[in-house]
């Protein structure tokens, strides 16, 4: 029986079971977040783009996922169980049955690359499925954790896995890790900057960050820069002090990224 602490909350209708994953792989995300739905009622959520990959160990019903892409209307949606969502520049949109219940881990970027091995750059604007990315490994993580009831002990299969991904995962380039803990410090800084400071030609290094990191280096400024904004607003700012510390011109220019990125206004994604 694992004796990792664990905080449990309610949130009105969902619970969620938190706990910090094993130091080792901190680096590339905060917590394990398990939930379940306490009862079958179905919801629709809007997504927006974030600074991480979210990963959804499905142990309930699958859900429809709506991503960014070349469909009708700039989107393409399918139901999924387990599934990675990559980085995104756009908004899209998840649709449930109820009853959910799964582990949802937030990875950064560069930790997603290391992790699931591959290029992210493979997956931008788009999800696939756990199983298409690991193989029967995934299969076997999910059947484990379905049959782990206590989330102490299903944390810690977590903790095994992904360290053992750790071991064998690709390391990303210097220079790439530079340049993300630059642009996570300060979304304003320039590509021709970031090229300047890790010594690359601006060329080379959107590529190979667009491969790592799964978006351009300027896209990627953008995203950041639109979450401080949104961090910033939940916190209580109003939408000219919000604009002004996010680094954004005006409130009118906050207001044309929050349509562009998120597909409405800051008040009506404030309000649900």
């Amino acid at each position: 029986m694992s004796e990792r602490p664990i905080q449990f909350s309610d949130r009105g209708g969902w619970w969620m079971a938190r706990a910090r994953p094993h130091p080792a792989l901190r680096p590339f995300l905060r917590s394990y977040d398990g939930y379940w739905e306490t009862s079958a009622v179905p919801s629709q959520v809007r997504t927006v783009p974030t600074r991480t990959t979210v990963t959804i160990i499905n142990l309930g019903p699958p859900m429809y996922l709506e991503v960014p892409g070349s469909g009708p209307g700039g989107r393409t949606g399918r139901d999924h169980g387990s599934f990675v969502a990559g980085m995104h520049d756009g908004h899209g949109m998840y649709r449930s049955p109820g009853g959910q219940r799964g582990v949802q881990l937030d990875l950064t970027p560069l930790g997603s690359y290391t992790l699931y091995g591959v290029p992210l750059a493979r997956f931008t604007n788009n999800a696939v499925d756990l199983a298409e990315l690991l193989g029967t490994g995934a299969r076997t993580l999910v059947e484990r954790l379905a049959d782990t009831p206590a989330w102490g002990d299903r944390f810690d299969l977590l903790d095994d896995f992904l360290l053992r991904r750790l071991e064998v995962g690709p390391v990303p380039d210097p220079e790439v890790a530079h340049a993300w803990r630059l642009l996570d410090r300060d979304p304003a800084v320039t590509v021709a900057g970031l090229a300047a400071e890790v010594g690359w030609s601006r060329k080379h290094l959107t590529h190979r960050f667009r491969e790592q990191a799964g978006l351009p280096p300027k896209v990627m400024a953008r995203v950041l820069r639109f979450q401080r904004a949104v961090g910033l607003l939940d916190g209580g700012a109003g939408l000219a002090e919000a604009a002004a510390a996010a680094g954004y011109y005006d409130q009118a220019h906050l207001n044309r990224e929050f349509r562009a990125l998120s597909g409405c206004t800051p008040t009506e994604l404030a309000t649900g």
